[in-house]
Formats: structure tokens, sequence, C-alpha cells
């Protein structure tokens, strides 16, 4: 089985002509990276799908949608509900960036791929159910997660977070949900400022959500040790089905929005840790989708570490 890789180029649109840091130069500069190291002839493409409203509110309140749908339609520049500059046809290129990671799913649950990586944006990690913030409009790694769950009946669900930034709209649709268990790296403090080590779930959820705030200058020992020392372990008993990733590459060392020191080389051995844990109850299911990472050399090589780990 090979790796498939989601590249849809609408995701190339959102904020085109837009100074901001989450630009589609980002898309650009992986697609390329990806080319030039022969990673896209090596891998399965995936075609371009929308993710549905029926989709969306799996994981978004119906009330967040249409507020969403109106911000868009009516030429705003960023969303009502907070830090998330949009533009014409933002809502479009946002349910085609969660539509990739459904067809992902399907292809790696389905066993037509190993494994996955999707190359979208906007990122969606810090995305509620009701409201957008932190440059993300819908939570794709979330709603990657519900549709395995539903469309595909897989029980327990990983997902494993590095991005510099704390995830805390996945965190939040999943906290007191103990079939999702949410994993997260971040840098303390740094924006949204959510992720203390103290936030492990509520209710049935409790201990379903492991968090890892560092300090700026954190790098290999922190983050790959966490994940080898401490996730690993604790997914010995947990046993999940499927592994999902949202990849952020600003915790890349020389980030522009980041203080974290993790080297390609690191990406390359992060992944493959999380590979290790999905090979053990998860048949080496994995999808990966984008989420941060705002220098574009430093995104473009840790994307090729990251996705040569995965095609392996």
């Amino acid at each position: 089985m090979t790796t498939a890789i989601a590249a849809d180029p609408i995701c190339r649109e959102h904020l085109a002509g837009r100074e901001h840091p989450e630009r589609p130069e980002r898309w650009h500069a992986v697609h390329r990276a990806l080319g030039a190291s022969g990673l896209l002839d090596l891998a399965t493409p995936l075609g371009a799908r929308s993710a549905t409203e029926d989709d969306l509110a799996m994981c978004h309140r119906p009330e967040y949608l249409k507020l969403a749908r109106h911000d868009v339609d009516s030429g705003y520049p960023y969303l009502s509900t907070g830090d998330t500059d949009i533009s014409a046809n933002s809502w479009e290129v946002a349910a085609r960036a969660a539509g990739g990671g459904l067809n992902a799913v399907d292809a790696v649950v389905s066993g037509a791929a190993r494994n996955a990586f999707c190359l979208v944006r906007p990122p969606g990690h810090h995305a509620n159910a009701a409201r957008g913030m932190g440059f993300c409009l819908f939570n794709n790694v979330a709603i990657a997660a519900r549709y395995a769950q539903r469309r595909h009946g897989v029980g327990r669900v990983l997902i494993v977070d590095w991005d510099v930034h704390h995830g805390n709209g996945t965190q939040d649709i999943f906290y007191a949900d103990p079939s999702v268990y949410f994993f997260s790296t971040h840098q303390w403090p740094l924006y949204p400022g959510t992720g203390r080590a103290d936030e492990t779930g509520a209710g049935t959820g409790e201990g379903a959500t492991m968090n890892f705030p560092f300090p700026a200058g954190s790098g290999r020992a922190e983050i790959l040790g966490a994940v080898q020392n401490r996730l690993a372990p604790a997914m010995e008993a947990y046993r999940p089905e499927l592994v999902l990733i949202s990849a952020g590459f600003d915790s890349r060392v020389d980030d522009l929005l980041g203080r974290f020191t993790l080297t390609d080389e690191d990406f390359a051995d992060l992944t493959r840790a999380v590979m290790e844990i999905a090979d053990r109850s998860a048949g080496g299911r994995v999808v990966s989708m984008l989420e941060g990472g705002y220098s574009l050399d430093g995104l473009a090589s840790a994307a090729v570490a990251h996705v040569s780990a995965l095609t392996a």
C-alpha cells in the first residue's frame, strides 16, 4: 500500500492577494517541494471533495455554520467570531480542505492506502464547535475523526497535535468524549493560552486529553520525548483504531510565529514514532493534516521530511 496525498489546488485561493502569515504561498511551497523530492510521483493522489454542511455539523453547531457562511457571503474581511481573516470564496475553500480529510480517511480505512497526508489550508485546529479563530474556519482533523467513526465504524481515534500552538478547538470538541484521545505538545505561554498540563478531559472523557506545555526553546528532547515516553505507553492501554496528526510545522526552528527548535530530522522521527503507535493497534492507519508553519522554506523542508517518513 502507498501513501495518499490530498492536494486540492483550490486551497491556494483562500486569502489570495492578502498580506497574512497564513498565505497561499504556504501551499505552493509545500507542493513544489513534494514534487521536487519525487514524493508526489510515489503517492496516490486523492481527488477533490467538498465537505457538506452535514459533514461540518458533526463538529460545528448549525448557528456557527450559518454565521460563517453569512460572513463570507457578505464580503466581510474576517469572521465575526474572532481572529480569522476570510476572502470571497473562503467557505468553499475551507469546505474542500475538510473534504480532503474525508477522502483521506476513506482511502486509509478502506485499505486503499496505508496512510495519507493532506496539504490543506486554511488550517483547522483552533476552530471549536461554535467559533472560528486562529486562522481556522472548520476543524479539519476533528471532522475527519468523527467521520471515521460515523461513516466507517471506527471506535477509538487518537489525534496527535505537534503544532507550536495548542489545538484548543480540537480539545474542546472532544473534551468529554473518551472515544477520541487528544495529545498536544505546544509552546507555553503562547496563543491561544490553553493547554495546561492539568487539562485532562471531563466526565467520561477524563484522562483522554494529554497536554504538554513547553517553554520557548524546547525541541527534540521535550517533544519527541513526550511522544515516546508518555503517549506511546498510554496508547498500549487505549489501543486506537485510527491515528490522526495535526501536523503543524510552526514548531520547527526559525518559524515566524513560534520559538520551538525542531529540525526536519526531528519531524521525521516524530512521524515514525506516531506510525509505530498506529502499527501496534490501528493497522498502521495514519491520516496527517497540515496545520501551521509560516516560514516557507522551513515549512517545505519539514513537510518533505514528514511525508518521506510516511512513505518509507
